[in-house]
């Protein structure tokens, strides 16, 4: 019997629980069966999960083939009506032994298994299981989302906020470390919303200096997404006093128009955005920051997108990730005046043309500066702010290794 075969789409979340699915795949014994995991953040991720489930059912077609993830759970019926499909399983479901007992089984099962993902309220154990290659690994501590931002689907997906204890966290990485790991990423839906749902609320400050103390032989604590709005006192004193936390954040800013962040139904404003950047880099002069932006969001005018392009110098981002606003149906936006396609594609390409430059900027000011660099393969690896670097001479896999930067490419660095 063959061992299944999984394809993933979407988020570093959605790799992780991949590999989550694996190995409640191989306990249950499934065979012969093919999971796409899905990414519903926009509709062109639906779009190409369809098209992949096609292709994969053309290639494997004696397969069991089982749909899951965030497109499943927020529109089942889309992949149920697919005649390649055989399963649609849930988010909370794909977690759970007994589903994929039951997929192995003999007996049947029911070809829609996707219940209320806003009943959840633990996040499943298989979730604190790190994973990542043989130099960095990821632990999410959090998953869900409370906030109801006017274009995302994902807290539909994903359903409310939930948290993984600290001890567990701690626990996990001591074991992580022992196995010789260099470097962990704490990974969530809405990191900063860590804690909310335990005893006494602790925030995500508590946790990142808990995990320091407690796990001294880390050398690089890393956070992934963070909302810059919810940062607490705590946060701020480990991005002051912690070296081993990384000096790089991504931001989900998403805009820099304070209209346009009240129509998204945003948290912060620009001038909350530009404020944290300027005290965060006080405290850690090193520090670089990515950020999520969205182009042409619906009614948009050029004006409010000149203050999304500004943002980027006001804020000295580095490393963009721009997405084309699509409309998700079912979302508030979606219901808002579009704009025309060639006009987001246009603001898009201009978003990350400034990016462009700002990554520039940032590997010119490398040029002789001595990095320390966690090796990701043999030739190459980054620094402690995310950013690539080439190696001439082979290196081991895993290691952190101490050179001066000689010059750079394009898009990375070069020893």
């Amino acid at each position: 019997m063959s061992a299944p075969i999984f394809s993933n789409h979407g988020c570093r979340l959605n790799a992780y629980e991949t590999k989550a699915m694996e190995e409640l795949a191989e306990q249950a014994g499934l065979g012969n069966a093919v999971v796409v995991n899905t990414c519903a953040v926009t509709a062109e991720a639906v779009r190409k999960a369809r098209q992949d489930i096609r292709k994969l059912r053309r290639t494997h077609p004696d397969a069991k083939l089982i749909v899951t993830g965030c497109a499943a759970q927020t529109e089942p019926d889309t992949f149920a009506n697919m005649v390649e499909v055989d399963v649609v399983i849930g988010n909370t479901e794909k977690m759970q032994a007994t589903t994929w007992f039951g997929l192995a089984g003999d007996f049947g099962t029911e070809p829609v298994q996707v219940d209320d993902i806003m009943s959840v309220t633990e996040t499943a154990g298989h979730l604190i299981d790190g994973f990542g290659t043989r130099s960095r690994a990821y632990v999410q501590v959090q998953n869900g989302c409370d906030h109801r931002c006017t274009f995302c689907i994902i807290p539909f997906g994903r359903g409310n906020s939930r948290s993984v204890p600290a001890g567990v966290v701690v626990d996990q990485i001591k074991r992580l470390v022992d196995r010789g790991f260099n470097e962990v990423v704490l990974t969530g839906v809405d990191l900063t919303s860590w804690g909310a749902d335990l005893p006494s609320e602790p925030r995500l400050g508590d946790l990142v200096l808990r995990i320091l103390k407690l796990v001294p032989d880390l050398p690089r604590l890393r956070i992934s997404s963070i909302d810059s709005v919810e940062v607490d006192p705590a946060f701020m004193q480990a991005i002051a006093t912690e070296p081993r936390l990384m000096p790089h954040l991504h931001l989900s800013l998403q805009h820099g128009d304070d209209l346009i962040l009240k129509r998204m139904k945003r948290r912060h404003l620009r001038d909350d955005a530009i404020r944290f950047a300027k005290e965060a880099r006080a405290l850690r002069p090193d520090m670089t920051f990515g950020a999520d932006i969205i182009a042409g969001f619906p009614t948009e005018t050029e004006a409010h997108f000149e203050n999304a392009l500004r943002l980027v110098d006001e804020c000295d981002l580095t490393w963009l990730h721009v997405f084309p606003y699509s409309p998700r149906p079912g979302t508030p936006a979606a219901r808002m005046p579009q704009l025309d396609g060639p006009t987001i594609k246009a603001r898009a390409a201009r978003l990350r043309d400034a990016g462009a430059l700002q990554v520039a900027k940032h590997l010119r000011a490398q040029v002789d500066q001595t990095h320390h660099i966690l090796m990701e393969n043999s030739h190459m690896g980054r620094t402690a702010q995310f950013t690539e670097v080439l190696f001439e001479t082979k290196q081991t896999e895993g290691k952190i290794v101490i050179a001066k930067i000689t010059g750079h490419s394009e898009t990375q660095l070069v020893v």
